[in-house]
């Protein structure tokens, strides 16, 4: 597991079991590869043929997927959602603006989005009832897992991350379609999912077993630290300077020799293939793949700048050189906590000033510079982008709708509708699926639930989202209990 510690943010607003190859295998000399590399390389043997049976627009496109993670919840009405017509607390403070695409029109806070809107589908119909409290942690936990979380307390937190947690859905897609490359499986950058003092939750391959959890890659700074993707320390994927390749190879060939003499012994780990985990960990060390993907210095300082010079754009071109690179599943989380000011999306206050000098502009220029790039390299076509939140914003500003305090200048959490921005693997493009009420309040035309999205995750990369995976106790559980949106896909 690939960690570069960082700061966690601060409250601000809203209130299995044997030895694991953890001890066993040791890698080049570097701790944190010897320590869960073999462990995150070790897949269970193949599940049942429903994992993979499944057909329909758009199955198996996507070798690869994008999650920008728009943790906090923008205000679908303020960037994609324009409403006009409407009454004074409901209209944006942003005017309407035409895109590259007629009848797609998105707010003056995404010029650079509206030149690429030729290349995605945007969701205007996100929907759904939640169970409980508007909390950010139980919608963020609904739609990385697919399902509701068990506990709630009265504040509106949940438990901390336990194994007993369902697996977020990076962890399902890399236990089922490992990477064909020797490259880091799935990685999350660049800070944990968080609300309040609730970290990481949904973030982790739960009752998977920590074989399955994300490369954290988490640089070390706070989170208004705008240059951290620069502080990335690639040092566990690189060999100490005296163990050379081939002293590393004999090293390999030296523990044959003596598993070779050993019966015994070999016969003790058989269950844990650790030949072929030992080598696929110790093919990511020699080949320097991850060590060339992270490597953002590679980039042409033009590339660099459309895709904007802070965390978050860096993140979204790191994400591009990671698939490109051969990594599965790259999850992209805005670089601000849940709840939080500044640049956060969670804007109870200040809402104008917030998302025009500070979110909105880094992710216009983050989200367009990842589609165009991708795009241009021919990659659009095998990785699928998803962009979204764990729920919109009240269409009514200064009113309350999860206990919080809303200035007249603010929006409050709101889950009946919002807007999702989905690209890449088949999906058509310059499209928008759903509609919106008058206020963007309510879908009018094909609402789509978090989970169902979450389902066509599943199927772009091949994966029957009906699929049985077992829990802690040996329960059987559908991956997700709904249906892919097929038409989604051209």
């Amino acid at each position: 597991m690939l960690i570069v510690p960082g700061q966690r943010g601060k409250d601000l607003c809203d209130e299995r079991s044997g030895p694991s190859r953890r001890d066993i295998l040791r890698v080049g000399g570097s701790a944190v590869l010897g320590a869960t590399l073999g462990q995150m390389l070790h897949w269970k043997d193949a599940q049942a043929a429903s994992e993979t049976s499944s057909s329909g627009p758009g199955w198996g496109r996507a070798k690869s997927v994008i999650m920008v993670y728009l943790q906090g919840g923008p205000s679908h009405l303020d960037l994609w959602d324009p409403k006009d017509n409407v009454p004074e607390n409901v209209q944006s403070a942003f005017k309407r603006i035409n895109s590259k695409v007629s009848g797609i029109d998105v707010t003056e806070l995404m010029p650079k989005f509206a030149q690429v809107t030729d290349k995605c589908t945007l969701i205007r119909s996100m929907s759904y009832t939640p169970v409980g409290l508007f909390n950010h942690t139980a919608a963020i936990y609904q739609i990385h897992t697919g399902y509701t979380a068990d506990k709630v307390s009265p504040s509106g937190q949940l438990e901390p991350p336990t194994p007993k947690d369902f697996p977020t859905f990076g962890s399902q897609i890399v236990r089922i379609k490992p990477p064909e490359e020797p490259m880091l499986p799935f990685v999350m950058m660049p800070r944990p999912l968080q609300e309040s003092n609730v970290v990481n939750k949904a973030g982790t391959a739960g009752f998977l077993g920590r074989a399955f959890d994300p490369y954290y890659l988490f640089p070390p700074g706070d989170d208004m630290d705008m240059d951290k993707m620069s502080k990335i320390n690639i040092d566990d994927l690189r060999l100490r300077p005296e163990v050379t390749t081939n002293r590393l190879q004999r090293r390999a060939r030296l523990r044959e020799l003596i598993n070779e003499g050993m019966p015994q012994i070999d016969q003790a780990v058989a269950k844990y293939d650790l030949d072929k985990y030992y080598d696929s960990a110790l093919n990511l060390i020699i080949s320097g793949r991850a060590r060339e993907a992270f490597d953002l210095g590679k980039e042409s300082d033009a590339t660099r700048d459309m895709y904007g010079r802070n965390t978050f754009g860096q993140c979204c071109l790191l994400a591009r050189r990671l698939v490109e690179a051969g990594t599965r599943v790259v999850e992209v989380i805005w670089p601000k906590v849940a709840n939080s000011d500044n640049h956060s999306w969670d804007v109870h206050t200040g809402l104008t000033a917030r998302m025009q000098n500070q979110a909105a502009p880094m992710l216009d220029a983050g989200l367009a510079g990842l589609l165009t790039d991708l795009d241009q390299r021919g990659l659009l076509d095998e990785t699928l982008v998803v962009a979204i939140g764990e729920f919109g914003r009240s269409p009514q500003r200064g009113v309350s709708t999860s206990g919080n305090s809303n200035s007249n200048d603010g929006r409050d959490h709101w889950p009946y509708c919002y807007t999702a921005c989905v690209a890449g693997a088949g999906i058509r493009r310059g499209a928008v699926y759903g509609k919106s009420d008058a206020t963007a309040s309510a879908p009018l035309e094909k609402p789509v639930h978090p989970i169902e999205l979450l389902a066509t995750i599943y199927h772009a990369v091949g994966i029957n989202p009906q699929s049985i995976v077992y829990n802690h106790l040996n329960q059987p559980r559908e991956l997700v209990k709904a249906e892919a949106v097929t038409a989604l896909f051209g």
